[in-house]
């Protein structure tokens, strides 16, 4: 009975790695760059779910529809600023640009508010626990669950059936060609960074409902994470990231359900080490012939 208890557990924090595994995979399927800020926009997006929800004092949904709105535009920003010079710079320097971004969000936020943790209110999301079969499982991480689904849902409508979408593929396959055909690179790039963003900023909510305690460096570990997803899963791979965000927190709950809670954070790694020694392209990964 606990398993199946710490199966919806693992399955909803999956889910939640799942959103923020697909920022990192969309932004390296066009322009090939891991954007290590990206745990620190699902950092910022919980600190927006949370001023929304105390200050502002809006419920649930508007308060995650805020945090996906400005953390869209802090997305746009970054990318604007830091990223966009950099579009014919080598690989590195891109990384580097990244990793100082992640950097200077932390200690930008630490300087603005402190480093005090802060705590979501625990009536935020009141759902009642679900009884089947003899086993209770938390109505919370069904609903958590739900939320996360509908949003893969409508990333999938807007990736495959807009124009958007259609433009964002094509830049993925062919930049060069996507600019002949009349397609706005820039604002593709843009526009990526933004639906990405979005998602991170839905799962800092997410996040700080379902955990409660947010504190400005909480993007570190879950935004490793969530990279280890999108390379689980194949990188680049939108299908790939939910996949691998799911498989990742089911293995991280059955650690927990054997009693090794403390190899928690460090299984994730592990998975990492294991994906590269035996299944480089991931998941969902392809065989790419190239040309010599």
């Amino acid at each position: 009975m606990e398993l199946v208890q710490q199966l919806v557990n693992g399955i909803s924090l999956g889910s939640i790695y799942a959103l923020i595994a697909l920022g990192y995979t969309m932004v390296y399927g066009i322009v090939k760059l891991i954007n290590f800020a990206h745990g620190d926009v699902f950092m910022v997006g919980a600190f927006v779910g949370f001023y929304s929800i105390t200050v502002l004092h809006l419920s649930f949904f508007p308060a995650l529809l805020l945090a996906m709105a400005v953390c869209a535009i802090f997305g746009v920003i970054i990318e604007r600023i830091a990223y966009k010079p950099l579009r014919n710079a080598t690989r590195i320097a891109a990384l580097i640009t990244a990793i100082g971004v992640s950097l200077l969000i932390e200690y930008g936020m630490i300087y603005i508010r402190g480093a005090q943790p802060e705590a979501y209110p625990s009536d935020v999301l009141s759902v009642g626990d679900l009884h089947v079969f003899g086993v209770t499982i938390s109505g919370q991480s069904i609903f958590i669950l739900c939320i996360s689904i509908a949003l893969m849902i409508i990333l999938q409508f807007i990736v495959h059936k807009t124009k958007i979408g259609k433009a964002m593929r094509a830049v993925s396959h062919d930049a060069e060609a996507a600019t002949l055909m009349g397609i706005n690179v820039n604002n593709t790039i843009s526009a990526t960074f933004a639906i990405g963003s979005a998602l991170a900023g839905a799962a800092g909510v997410i996040f700080g409902v379902y955990y409660t305690k947010i504190e400005p460096l909480m993007g570190i570990i879950p935004g490793l994470k969530a990279f280890v997803a999108a390379v689980l899963g194949g990188i680049g791979i939108i299908p790939g990231a939910m996949v691998g965000g799911l498989v990742l927190g089911v293995i991280e709950a059955l650690v927990s359900a054997l009693g090794y809670s403390l190899w928690r954070d460090g299984v994730a790694f592990v998975v990492l080490i294991l994906i590269l020694l035996f299944l480089p392209t991931g998941l969902f990964g392809k065989n790419v012939k190239e040309k010599v």
